[in-house]
């Protein structure tokens, strides 16, 4: 299954430039892995110099990015478990600046938010790896949309892709 498969249906439509980032020709967990590599080595080549760098006051330090990242993927995976699982309660949406400013990013090492992420995908691909068909085409609601198990997973993988391309375009 790739993200050509999903229907416009599975997810709101503002997740559709992260899942359009995808590679259509490769599945939900093709673009887990191949997502976790560009990532581990984009972030891995940043100069020490950048890491808590903002461009504009109020923008995030790619140091902080990649703990937005690591949040919204325990929060995108855990929404694909309770879908999944068919647990129809709704899921409200999260502030994603209020995750932000308790993390204390500034003060970890890169080595330590990467080993995180590292983590944290390896749970990701272990849940989507753990579910069949039926089960990823499992649907409720979050943030007021009808979001699927299976979109969920495209936009985790897209949404690194989304901000990578930030950071090479505004950043380094």
């Amino acid at each position: 299954m790739t993200s050509q498969d999903l229907d416009l249906a599975e997810y709101n439509s503002y997740y559709a430039p992260y899942i359009g980032l995808v590679p259509s020709t490769e599945t939900l967990i093709e673009g887990l892995r191949s997502g976790r590599e560009e990532a581990v080595n984009f972030f891995t080549s940043i100069e020490e110099t950048k890491l808590n760098y903002r461009y504009a006051e109020g923008k995030w330090t790619p140091k902080e990015i990649l703990i937005h990242l690591i949040d919204t993927e325990r929060i995108f995976a855990y929404r694909a478990l309770r879908f999944a699982r068919k647990d129809k309660t709704p899921v409200q949406g999260f502030e994603q600046d209020d995750y932000i400013r308790p993390s204390k990013a500034y003060s970890r090492t890169m080595d330590s938010l990467l080993q995180e992420y590292k983590s944290v995908r390896g749970a990701s691909l272990a849940l989507f790896e753990s579910m069949d068909e039926e089960m990823l085409k499992g649907t409720g609601m979050a943030s007021g949309s009808e979001l699927s198990a299976r979109a969920a997973g495209f936009i985790i993988a897209g949404h690194d892709r989304h901000h990578i391309a930030v950071i090479k375009e505004r950043y380094v």
